[in-house]
């Protein structure tokens, strides 16, 4: 029998030695109190793209959702296991959630699969080529951009991808109920693994833009 992996054991060690040591009371207050986190955030499975590392956020701070290509399916009550759904609903109904995040990242290997199906599954369950189907109109429509270079087709597709999400979570009666009455905020954003930009989602227009850190500010009053 193999030993646990001693990098995460090294890990581990230095978690207890390190924040656990200096966040003790707080980890403490969550077992005994429970969580209450503000924020969803519904993200890839790449282990890149951690939004707990990407927005420095303590425990219990966000309720995270991660799976292939950030995906929401469409609301559909049936008899088959819904995992992405079932934490919506623990989200909505059991902790009050009252922000979703929908958070892409560039080079993601689900979307790049979705873009280049060769009709060859990883296994014969093919779980990632049925989960990817849910972008299969879109993708099949910018394939045809023939214009456009494959790193500018696989980025269209993963912003399309946050947008078809959001479109999704709507879908969903107690969401879009929560939305109407303006006790929900649904967000999309997009992460650049390379260069660690930030792009946020336009509302109104599904346009990206990086937001104002107000470092360029900050810059130009030290210069002067």
């Amino acid at each position: 029998m193999r030993s646990f992996p001693d990098h995460l054991l090294n890990g581990y060690r230095s978690f207890m030695n390190g924040r656990y040591a200096s966040e003790s009371n707080r980890y403490r207050s969550l077992a005994s109190e429970g969580q209450a986190p503000k924020t969803m955030m519904i993200a890839c499975c790449d282990s890149r793209s951690a939004p707990e590392t990407i927005f420095d956020c303590g425990p219990g701070e966000l309720f995270v959702v991660r799976n292939v290509a950030n995906m929401v399916p469409p609301y559909g009550p049936d008899e088959h296991y819904h995992g992405t759904s079932s934490a919506l609903e623990f989200a909505i109904q059991g902790l009050q959630i009252r922000e979703i995040v929908v958070m892409g990242h560039g080079r993601c290997g689900g979307i790049r699969a979705a873009l280049n199906n060769d009709g060859k599954p990883l296994s014969p369950g093919n779980f990632i080529g049925k989960w990817m189907s849910l972008l299969r109109p879109a993708a099949e429509e910018v394939t045809q951009y023939k214009f456009m270079t494959p790193a500018e087709r696989q980025r269209v597709l993963e912003r399309i991808s946050i947008r078809n999400s959001i479109e999704n979570l709507r879908t969903f009666p107690d969401i879009a109920e929560l939305e109407k009455r303006g006790e929900l905020a649904i967000y999309g954003a997009w992460f650049d693994i390379s260069t660690g930009e930030l792009w946020i989602m336009d509302p109104e227009t599904g346009d990206f833009s990086r937001p104002d850190l107000g470092e360029e500010a900050v810059s130009e009053e030290g210069e002067g």
